[in-house]
């Protein structure tokens, strides 16, 4: 393993959770106004659209990289040029085949969907977005390795400013659908330039047998992995679009996409973070239990009372805005896809646990799992319960987490009840207290927000009465680590 002591990794770590959680906030902003002002001006069919199209586009990017550069990240051993020149030569050859037929087949998908001329090109716009994104994965694969997090929102930053400044512009003047062409365009060719300014790598094409053998026994095995996920999620989007109407996608899309913002916001970041920073502790069982329960627990304490803050707090968000009352029909959905988000604050760090230390047929047997679940479960739900049936057999599937817990624990004995007791002891305290006041102060928008600072305020002060002393350590810890 390449030398970098257990001191810098906590440090960069620590700064880079911070880096990525403050600056990923204000890019998460901007998202959520965006999408706000999208779901005004656009509608629930315009969503459906765009959602499907590109779990599509989704589904054909799986096949862009065979696991190579998670390969680099995981490896113990320092990355060579050759490493870099074998992983990017392969990497493009793929994509160049992937965007070449996703092009050529844009008519067949749109004939498929029923998607007028403007989804079709939407559909040609995401290929080559997706070739623009291609373009960054050596660089950032250079600034995972070094453990520079807080230079790798940069390009996110940037791409979310794009994507949501044209898309809502555009919507506003009327261009429909169109206004998610010019946004994903916008979007993928802002990051690539941001990228290589912060992390020059000059492109170079190269293959080395050794190279390529020793990266593969590792990344075939991962992207499997992250195929099946692509089946299990994308794919069965994508049949979604086919097998129900485009307005009851739009809502099963709505709600999705709010009630995994807590995931997107927060566990996106951990994720970026825990998978090299785990891989570079593999050897220090101790030190990576430590690790592994210190990320699960900063998960859960943020991600749990935004979960129940939410769901208390949707009807009241949908009655009180103007043109919002369309989505009343998805607040089951979003529901049942919280508890998914919920238990999945503790399952992603955990199987990203076990592809840190090699353990990556055991993730892959787990994924086999999911997708059998998913593909067997939801259409049934779907049957018994209509378009709510996808939320439903989403929050029963991800009650496998247990299984989970079993697996890591084989291996790192760490102690989860002890880590999430009082994030789950604040929630239910932060919801009750929710539930009972909302009905009597919430009256306009002022007393929602008004709300949602009580509760943040009952949650904030739960944790501090029953955990004081850890709270109180954890920021020191944090106060150490970010400083200069």
């Amino acid at each position: 393993m390449e030398e970098i002591d257990i001191a810098l990794i906590t440090k960069r770590s620590i700064r880079g959770i911070f880096a990525l959680a403050s600056r990923t906030f204000f890019l998460q902003v901007i998202s959520f106004a965006g999408n706000f002002l999208l779901t005004i001006f656009l509608s629930p069919a315009s969503f459906g659209v765009f959602f499907v199209v590109s779990a599509a586009i989704a589904f054909l990017s799986y096949f862009s990289d065979i696991g190579l550069a998670a390969a680099l990240i995981q490896k113990k051993e320092a990355i060579t040029e050759k490493d870099l020149r074998t992983t990017f030569t392969i990497q493009q050859i793929l994509v160049v085949t992937i965007v070449v037929i996703a092009v050529f087949s844009a008519k067949y998908v749109g004939s498929f969907y029923h998607l007028n001329s403007n989804g079709v090109i939407l559909f040609q716009a995401l290929a080559i977005a997706f070739f623009f994104s291609s373009l960054k994965t050596i660089p950032s694969i250079l600034l995972e390795r070094d453990l520079r997090f807080e230079k790798l929102v940069l390009p996110q930053i940037v791409e979310t400013f794009f994507f949501n400044i044209t898309a809502v512009v555009l919507a506003i003047k009327g261009f429909g659908i169109s206004s998610f062409t010019y946004a994903v365009l916008a979007r993928g060719l802002s990051g690539l330039i941001v990228i290589y300014l912060i992390s020059p790598w000059k492109i170079r094409f190269g293959f080395y047998k050794e190279c390529a053998s020793r990266l593969l026994s590792f990344g075939i095995p991962f992207q499997l992995n992250s195929f099946l996920a692509l089946v299990k999620d994308d794919l069965f989007l994508a049949y979604l679009g086919k097998a129900l109407p485009i307005v009851q996608v739009g809502y099963i899309g709505f709600a999705q996409k709010w009630a995994f913002a807590p995931l997107r916001l927060i566990m996106d970041n951990v994720i970026r973070i825990t998978f090299p920073s785990f891989s570079r502790l593999q050897d220090n069982k101790e030190v990576l239990r430590k690790a592994i329960e210190k990320s699960i627990y900063a998960a859960c304490f943020l991600i749990f009372p935004s979960i129940v803050g939410l769901v208390m707090l949707s009807p009241y968000f949908i009655n009180l805005i103007p043109k919002y009352s369309k989505w009343e029909p998805a607040l089951l959905c979003l529901a049942f896809f919280s508890i998914n988000t919920a238990l999945s604050s503790i399952s992603t760090p955990l199987t990203n646990a076990l592809n840190a230390i090699g353990k990556i047929k055991t993730t892959l047997y787990l994924m086999i799992f999911w997708t059998i679940a998913t593909w067997v479960l939801t259409p049934l739900a779907i049957f018994i319960f209509g378009f709510n049936g996808v939320a439903i057999a989403s929050a029963v599937i991800s009650l496998s987490v247990v299984a989970v817990v079993y697996l890591v624990k084989r291996h790192i004995k760490f102690d989860l009840l002890r880590t999430i007791s009082f994030p789950i002891l604040g929630s239910i305290i932060m919801g009750l207290v929710i539930y009972f006041l909302s009905p009597i102060l919430i009256k306009s928008i002022i007393s929602l927000i008004f709300m949602i600072l009580i509760g943040a305020v009952i949650y904030f002060f739960t944790i501090l009465f029953f955990a004081k002393k850890q709270f109180i350590d954890d920021l020191k810890l944090i106060k150490e680590n970010i400083k200069k």
